[in-house]
C-alpha cells in the first residue's frame, strides 16, 4: 500500500498547525477525551479511514478502554457497555457525518438528546470534533494514507 501523495495536512503549509489547534481546542472544551475518541473511532468507520480507525482505536487502547467497548463501537446500540450520555455523542456523530442518508440529518430528536448531557459548550466542542475528524477522514481517504504509516 502506498499513498497517493503527502497528507494534505502536511502539504500545505500552517494547515497541519491550524487542525490540531482545532483539535487541542475541542479537548480543552469539557467533554472527556476518552468520549471524543470513541466519537472519532465512530465516524471514522463510518467513512472508512482506515488511517483513523487505526489510531483512534490505539488512543482509546491506550486511554484503558476496555475490548468489549473497542469491539462494540460500531455495534454500540445493541451493545449494553455504553452510558446513555455516550449513546447520545455516538448518535449525534453517526448523524452529523451520514449528512446526506436522511431528509433532516441531525434530528431534533438525536440533538435533543445530546442537550440533556451535555451543555452548550461541550454540545460544540462536540459538534466541532466530529466536524473534525470528518475533514481528517476525507484528507486521509482521498490520498490513500496507510494506516499506521502515521507514527
Amino acid at each position: 500500500m502506498e499513498a497517493r501523495m503527502g497528507n494534505p495536512a502536511v502539504v500545505v503549509p500552517g494547515a497541519m498547525k491550524a487542525l490540531l489547534a482545532v483539535g487541542a481546542t475541542v479537548e480543552q472544551a469539557g467533554v472527556p477525551k476518552q468520549l471524543i475518541e470513541l466519537v472519532n473511532l465512530r465516524a471514522s468507520q463510518i467513512n472508512g479511514c482506515s488511517v483513523c480507525v487505526d489510531m483512534h482505536a490505539r488512543a482509546l487502547k491506550k486511554g484503558g478502554e476496555s475490548d468489549e467497548r473497542l469491539w462494540s463501537v460500531a455495534g454500540w446500540r445493541d451493545a449494553p457497555y455504553f452510558t446513555d450520555a455516550e449513546r447520545a455523542a455516538l448518535a449525534l456523530a453517526e448523524a452529523a457525518t451520514r449528512l446526506s442518508d436522511r431528509p433532516e440529518p441531525v434530528s431534533d430528536e438525536i440533538y435533543e438528546e445530546a442537550a440533556k448531557h451535555y451543555d452548550e459548550q461541550q454540545l460544540a466542542a462536540l459538534i466541532l470534533g466530529i466536524a473534525t475528524v470528518n475533514l481528517w477522514n476525507r484528507l486521509n481517504a482521498s490520498t490513500k494514507q496507510v494506516a499506521g504509516a502515521w507514527g
